[in-house]
């Protein structure tokens, strides 16, 4: 990128340093997460513009498609003229199980780009952007998702102990990206599954394009609003806990009364989670039965959810590990 492109690249550090509060340096150094489409090519061209000597890059090759390996070696070449050390990162053969293929390639890929990152890398960014964010929301309310579901994804979580995987890109249009890469006549992998309706996100992708009123800034606009709810009633279930839920052991006790259902509900959650973690049972759980557990604690009986029993006593709820199911 040339001087004409300086708005670009402050505006680029501008978002990524509202992030990380720092400029990345040699001794503090940026990671990308770059695949080679048109989003993380220009993730590679902005933070090698903005940050010459601090920026390395890695694209995961999930051995899922032919195109992986000639990919990566594209990236591999653009990195090379840019002056940013790049590396291939092979997931190993026995990544893929059950369950949603997508769902499990991302959680494979953020364990290797975690383990890539290192001491010396505390930023590894990813080019999630203003359509990305638009279409998420689009696939999750579809689904009937909440307040959490719906919100914005965050612009920066914990990846490993001292890594942070970091989104500099959302409040950048996916137009605004494309017209990076042809401004600097950078070529790019396009991955055939981006239209491929099997897929919700392509089809949600396919919506947002053919229905004029559904426009991707404002639907993004509405998840960042969700989002700054969503920490708003985490800010409230925090402190309602500190009264209301307290831990005994493997045993968790409610005091639901008067709350909110929503705080009720995270609270709840938290019960359920606590009682499974000190049982030896932790990670994540489908909450699904969570709203009826509820109801049959409010009506005076009570129920089981993820090897978890709950029932009223004495005004509270009361949460225990459930009874292993006697065999016959």
């Amino acid at each position: 990128m040339d001087r004409s492109d300086s708005e670009l690249i402050e505006r680029f550090r501008n978002d990524l340093e509202a992030i990380t509060g720092e400029a990345p340096s040699p001794e503090r150094l940026l990671g990308v997460a770059v695949s080679g489409g048109p989003d993380s090519m220009a993730l590679l061209v902005l933070a090698a513009a903005a940050y010459p000597v601090a920026v390395r890059a890695a694209t995961v090759d999930h051995g899922l498609r032919p195109e992986g390996a000639g990919e990566a070696a594209m990236v591999a070449a653009l990195c090379e003229g840019l002056g940013v050390p790049h590396t291939t990162l092979a997931l190993p053969a026995d990544w893929r199980g059950p369950g949603n293929l997508q769902d499990q390639a991302r959680t494979a890929r953020y364990r290797a780009l975690a383990e890539w990152a290192g001491a010396d890398m505390p930023w590894v960014a990813t080019a999630h952007q203003r359509d990305d964010v638009a279409e998420t929301f689009l696939m999750r309310a579809r689904r009937g998702a909440g307040v959490g579901g719906l919100a914005a994804m965050r612009p920066a979580r914990k990846l490993a102990e001292r890594v942070e995987l970091v989104r500099p890109l959302l409040g950048w249009a996916r137009c605004e990206l494309a017209l990076v890469v042809r401004r600097t006549g950078v070529t790019c992998a396009e991955d055939a599954s981006n239209q491929d309706p099997r897929f919700d996100r392509s089809r949600m992708r396919a919506l947002i394009a053919a229905t004029p009123d559904l426009l991707a800034q404002r639907l993004a606009h509405a998840a960042s609003n969700l989002r700054d709810a969503e920490a708003a009633l985490a800010w409230a279930a925090d402190r309602e806990a500190g009264a209301r839920l307290r831990f005994e052991g493997a045993e968790a006790w409610l005091d639901a009364a008067g709350l909110p259902h929503e705080l009720a509900r995270r609270l709840t959650h938290r019960a359920v989670s606590h009682v499974r973690t000190a049982s030896g049972s932790p990670g994540p759980w489908r909450d699904q039965g969570l709203e009826r557990l509820m109801a049959s604690l409010a009506g005076g009986s009570g129920g089981t959810i993820a090897h978890v029993q709950a029932r009223p006593v004495r005004g509270e709820w009361h949460f225990r590990a459930a009874p292993p199911r006697r065999t016959h």
